[in-house]
């Protein structure tokens, strides 16, 4: 079954053959419909066939495009790109995870030098030719040469944002199986881990054959791996998925088992062995009267297993949630009732960082304000990009355009079902500025501030770079703060502590950007501003309606930051908002 990601990412890979070939204007058309089939609600292959018609419904899709969607579903390839492919046959997806290396420097390295391969461009780079290309240079080769093992990392994980859906459907089609008992991920997918290695799926079953054969004949399965009594994988979307069945009354201890990190395992281990107890994936077992515990796995008297509760219950803690057991003192805190009470899904009552078609989104104010509202939201905020350092292709507002955008924002409110806040998204220059006059931010209701550009600054640098902009009286949030994008650059090594302090103190709010390819701020950092006092948001960066669903993203981010709903600031009501930004 053809998904909406693997359409989005085939639009995503024409518009970088297009873009080497030095094709103007057309890689950003397909750009934008890759990013709405992405968050298209519906199933695309499903509007392909009843028609082109319906697919040229979807935002951004024109004849063009529709048709090649059409083409794709009904025959797996599109002719165009296979032949694009053929005159540029490279590893583009490789090639470019390497910061620096665009499309465009894709195609002239294969022309000048026939590289095709992430080896092929490092070796070039070492022999010292890259730097003999025209246009190049040796500090560029330098720059390579010394982003390729990032660029290595990245392709052996998948994002979050890719891999759970998929996972989510797959637990959809167990669950649905009458041989299913229970069914649930595990590993690092559910501890909801920016990136994970594949996803792995435990289910409970007294018939595991049974289960094993159901798995092995999912409809979105790209092909079997291998296939056991109770053991499978197979890849779906080009991810692999491990599926494990267990008998029912051992399904709470193996989720256990196989969903905290290392570390939290043994840590949990070491307070049952104080007790004289033996945690596996088979149960938790007595064995304060056994000779031997180490003559088997079920050695001892049983005396929980069948829920991850039991196990907990049996060791006098509270059930950890899945996204804290990384060893980061859960158990501690578990040990003294000091857990956190952590932010939920339904908590958050708005988004503050947003897009309408006035810059890059695909979407008016009106459809954006009415998708929010439809969505039970109180409040929607409107921040689309100001012109500035990073912005490219026209896509930033200059302040005149800003000031002539307020008078539809004014139309908007005064129809809309929820409250309305006007706001921009300004870029932080090198050396901290705002990219926005200084009373023309004070006089929208909210102000986003976010780097875009000279993502490459020493650390020092950077965190006095971020400080300046937090530190502006007109700032109220500091957008996606290091600019990363996952498995593709790392963005901005900042001093996380001091950031957190100077937040904390100006009051102004740290963002985790749930949109799937950044989630930046991420767990590890969100706790230092936590721990520092400092407001979080969690915003989407949504560029249309459908990206609104990627929050779910962002809240299991913040906590796996030990966020609390008290430390979010869209989790406040309009009112507390209105009180934080002013």
């Amino acid at each position: 079954m053809t998904t909406n990601a693997e359409l989005a990412d085939r639009f995503e890979e024409f518009a970088q053959y297009l873009e080497a070939q030095g094709v103007d204007y057309k890689p950003q058309s397909y750009r934008r419909a890759a990013e709405n089939l992405r968050s298209h609600p519906r199933s695309v292959a499903d509007l392909a066939r009843e028609g082109q018609d319906a697919v040229e419904e979807i935002d951004g899709v024109g004849d063009a495009i529709a048709s090649k969607i059409v083409e794709y579903v009904e025959t797996g390839e599109i002719e165009e790109l296979e032949e694009l492919r053929a005159e540029l046959p490279v590893d583009m997806v490789a090639l470019t995870s390497v910061e620096g290396v665009g499309p465009k420097t894709v195609g002239d390295l294969y022309e000048a030098l026939e590289i095709t391969t992430l080896d092929e461009l490092e070796a070039a780079a070492e022999a010292g030719e890259i730097r003999e290309v025209k246009g190049f240079g040796a500090k560029t080769e330098q720059n390579i040469l010394d982003n390729i093992p990032f660029a290595r990392q990245s392709q052996e994980r998948e994002l979050l944002g890719d891999a759970r859906p998929v996972a989510d459907e797959l637990l959809a089609y167990l669950r649905g199986d009458d041989a299913v008992d229970s069914a649930e991920v595990a590993g690092s997918i559910r501890r909801w881990r920016d990136t994970i290695g594949d996803v792995d799926v435990l289910v409970g079953s007294d018939d595991s054959e049974s289960v094993v054969s159901s798995f092995t004949d999912w409809s979105n399965a790209d092909g079997v791996i291998e296939a056991g009594e109770s053991k499978a994988s197979l890849r779906s979307n080009g991810i692999r998925v491990d599926l494990r069945v267990v008998v029912p009354e051992e399904f709470g201890s193996a989720l256990q088992y196989f969903t905290g990190s290392r570390d939290h395992n043994i840590q949990l281990r070491n307070v049952a062995i104080e007790r004289g107890l033996k945690i596996n994936e088979y149960g938790i077992f007595d064995i304060s009267g056994v000779d031997d515990p180490d003559a088997g796995q079920r050695v001892g008297e049983r005396i929980g297993g069948e829920s991850e509760a039991e196990i907990y219950d049996a060791l006098d803690l509270p059930v950890i949630p899945p996204e804290l057991r990384e060893d980061n003192g859960e158990i501690q805190a578990a040990q003294i009732g000091a857990l956190p009470d952590l932010l939920e899904e339904g908590e958050i009552l708005g988004d503050l960082h947003t897009h309408t078609d006035w810059s890059d989104g695909a979407n008016s104010v009106e459809e954006m304000v009415a998708a929010a509202a439809e969505r039970g939201y109180e409040y929607h905020c409107v921040t689309d990009h100001a012109t500035g350092p990073g912005m490219v292709g026209g896509v930033g507002l200059s302040d005149d355009e800003l000031r002539d955008q307020m008078d539809e924002i004014e139309a908007v409110r005064a129809d809309a079902d929820i409250e309305v806040f006007h706001g921009v998204e300004a870029n932080i220059d090198a050396e901290g500025s705002i990219s926005v006059d200084d009373d023309l931010l004070a006089e929208l209701d909210i102000v986003v501030a976010s780097p875009h550009s000279a993502l490459g600054q020493g650390r020092e640098e950077a965190t006095d770079r971020l400080v300046a902009a937090v530190e502006h009286p007109s700032v109220d949030v500091l957008g996606h703060p290091t600019g990363r994008l996952i498995n593709q650059r790392a963005g901005l090594d900042l001093d996380f502590d001091r950031l957190a302090a100077a937040a904390a103190e100006h009051g102004t709010a740290l963002e985790i950007n749930a949109n799937p390819a950044r989630l930046d701020l991420w767990g590890e950092v969100v706790m230092v501003g936590v721990d520092a006092g400092a407001t979080i948001a969690v915003d989407t960066d949504a560029h249309s309606p459908g990206e609104f669903e990627n929050v779910r993203y962002g809240v299991h981010t913040a906590r796996r930051g030990w966020a609390e709903t008290t430390d979010v600031l869209n989790a406040r009501d309009a009112a507390g908002l209105r009180e934080f930004l002013h």
